[in-house]
């Protein structure tokens, strides 16, 4: 069996230059995703109760009727 090769590959274009490109920050956006996502991830044997999303927010809106 043969290594695996771990030299990058350059895909860029030779009319490309990184330069044309600005300065690039890894995790610009982090933070704002984090804030304007809202998921919720239900244990198995919870998910397996409901059929599909509408199903969860239906018991959902009927939980919160009775508080």
């Amino acid at each position: 069996m043969k290594k695996a090769d771990l030299t990058p590959d350059d895909d860029l274009r030779p009319e490309y230059k990184r330069s044309d490109f600005g300065g690039m920050v890894r995790g610009k956006y982090t933070a704002q995703v984090l804030r304007e996502t809202n998921v919720v991830v239900l244990e198995p044997d919870v998910a397996a109760a409901f059929t599909d999303d509408k199903a969860v927010n239906e018991a959902l809106r009927s939980y919160m009727a009775i508080r």
